[in-house]
Order: structure tokens, then C-alpha cells, then sequence
């Protein structure tokens, strides 16, 4: 990994995860709001069980929607309230942590992102990777599903 942590670095990635998750909420709400107006357009239109059966399709499809932005809200919310501007000499929620083989940002589990042509796993601190890391020290190591990770830097 060629990748330096600098402290402009890790406010880049805090703020590519919230414009990430601001986009998908804003995708999310015009999916619902196309929902509810096609809803209202086809009972206008359309009686029988066909338009039953539409009707109910497209009240799960909202109510699936409608978990997702929630999740999406609640990661939004955790999100914004983890201080990168706490630097720890061991890895705490909002780390940036460096190590042989992957750079890891410890906030939410938003998966992994492209900044800069550098890769960043961005992850929850309760997911099992984040809960090994979480504590450890630049030079320690941990192991986890035959992977080897040492932490090199963090930030």
C-alpha cells in the first residue's frame, strides 16, 4: 500500500462517506416519492385484482425501501457523530488504520470505497475485523478468516 495517513486524508474519507450516504438517502426518497405517485396515478386508473395485486406489490416494495433509508439515517447519524478529530495511539471509533494489506476506516459499515485510486474499507467497529482491531496499536497484528492483517499507522 502506497498510501500515506495524513490527518487531510482522513477528513477526505469522512467526507466521501457522507456524501455517499447522503446520495443513496437522496436516491432512496425519490424511489419512495416515484412510488407513492405511481400508486396514486394507478388507483385513479385501475380497478380489479390485477391493480389489487399491484397495489400490494408496490406496499412491500415501499416498505423495503422504506427499511433501507432508515438503516441509511441511523448510519448517517453514527456517522456524523464520530470524531475524526480524536487521535488515539491505538484504534478507537473513527481511526484510519493502515495496515500490511488494507486501510481501514473505522465508523460504519459502508464497505469498501475509491479515493484518490487508494482503496478504504470502511467498517463498523462491531463487525468482527472491527472488533479485533478495535484497541490494537500500530505494530500489533491480528488474524481473521486465514487473513493476517499488522497495523503499520493509524490515524
Amino acid at each position: 500500500m502506497k498510501i500515506e495517513l495524513s490527518v487531510l486524508f482522513k477528513e477526505e474519507v469522512y467526507a466521501f462517506c457522507l456524501d455517499t450516504l447522503s446520495r443513496k438517502i437522496t436516491a432512496l426518497r425519490d424511489l419512495l416519492q416515484d412510488l407513492s405517485t405511481g400508486m396514486r396515478n394507478d388507483s385513479k386508473s385501475t380497478a380489479g385484482d390485477k391493480h389489487e395485486t399491484a397495489q400490494a406489490m408496490a406496499q412491500l416494495e415501499q416498505e423495503k425501501i422504506g427499511r433501507q433509508l432508515k438503516e441509511l439515517l441511523e448510519q448517517k447519524t453514527v456517522l456524523e457523530s464520530t470524531d475524526i478529530q480524536i487521535h488515539a495511539p491505538h484504534v478507537i471509533k473513527g481511526s484510519l488504520v493502515k495496515t500490511d494489506s488494507a486501510c481501514f476506516f473505522m465508523s460504519i459499515p459502508l464497505g469498501k470505497i475509491l479515493l484518490k485510486e487508494e482503496s478504504i474499507i470502511v467498517l463498523s467497529p462491531q463487525s468482527p475485523l472491527g472488533l479485533k482491531l478495535m484497541g490494537m496499536r500500530a505494530g500489533e497484528s491480528t488474524n481473521i478468516n486465514g487473513l493476517n492483517y499488522v497495523i503499520e499507522s493509524i490515524l
